[in-house]
């Protein structure tokens, strides 16, 4: 089933109760039970100032952010739901970096929970560059069901895919 691709990596068990779900068209209910409502925050400014506050509850000390933004060149199919981009420069005698954090358009109208794990995700970048323990032990300090988050996100990938938007 293409429309699995979501959860590819997950073990056989997730994706013979993920099938069954989808052949009795209940993912949209399991998700709406799970995750009733869509988030508010819909314009980059709200966007912001949400990362902002995750950022300043866990990682305050980590490099400031200079952008976080809705992106819709980000596309679901490449497997990037969201980008942080590390950019340094000189200027006169001066190194200037900015970070930079943009979040797949499709999130415009996701339950906050997806939302969060995918700034989270981004944040944690500012620290751990790679995927590593180092990196999902701060992703699961800042959101502590970080994984099942992941999984149910992708769930919802999986929805979008099949039957569009539910939110």
């Amino acid at each position: 089933m293409p429309t699995l691709k979501y959860i590819s990596n997950y073990s056989q068990q997730i994706k013979d109760q993920v099938v069954e779900l989808v052949a009795k068209n209940k993912l949209a209910d399991y998700l709406l039970n799970q995750y009733p409502t869509a988030h508010q925050f819909v314009n980059d400014k709200s966007l912001r100032e949400y990362a902002l506050s995750i950022k300043n509850q866990y990682i305050k000390k980590s490099s400031p952010l200079s952008q976080v933004i809705y992106d819709p060149k980000i596309h679901v199919i490449n497997n990037a739901l969201g980008l942080h981009t590390f950019v340094s420069r000189v200027q006169g005698n001066k190194l200037k970096s900015k970070n930079e954090i943009r979040v797949s358009d499709v999130f415009r109208k996701s339950p906050e929970a997806f939302l969060k794990m995918i700034v989270v995700h981004e944040l944690a970048h500012l620290k751990e560059k790679e995927h590593n323990k180092a990196f999902y032990k701060l992703c699961c300090h800042m959101a502590s069901d970080y994984h099942q988050l992941e999984l149910d996100m992708r769930l919802y990938l999986t929805q979008l895919a099949l039957n569009g938007d539910i939110y």
